[in-house]
């Protein structure tokens, strides 16, 4: 399941992110999203944990909670991406 994290603290990094999601399980992949020109994090990421079960504890626990002086928001990424479509089927032919 892939989790969007929102209000993260500019200084934030992504082994920060990352350690505080694996304590409710393991994770798959865990990105910060970055400004091209300056590098800086925009303050917002993505964690994708394989085990759904894992990843709503993880959501509904760190949803509210402080992570670098920053009060986060989790919540279900609902993004269309090639990955979150591989099951999906066209009607249009």
């Amino acid at each position: 399941m892939k989790l969007l994290v929102r209000n993260l603290a500019r200084s934030t990094s992504e082994d920060e992110l990352r350690a505080a999601f694996e304590a409710f399980g393991a994770v798959q992949s865990c990105v910060l999203i970055t400004d091209k020109a300056s590098g800086l994090s925009k303050g917002f990421g993505f964690v994708e944990m394989p085990k759904q079960g894992e990843a709503k504890a993880a959501m509904i626990s760190l949803n509210g909670s402080d992570l670098g002086g920053q009060k986060i928001r989790v919540k279900k990424d609902k993004s269309k991406s090639p990955a979150s479509d591989a099951g999906s089927v066209s009607r249009d032919a």
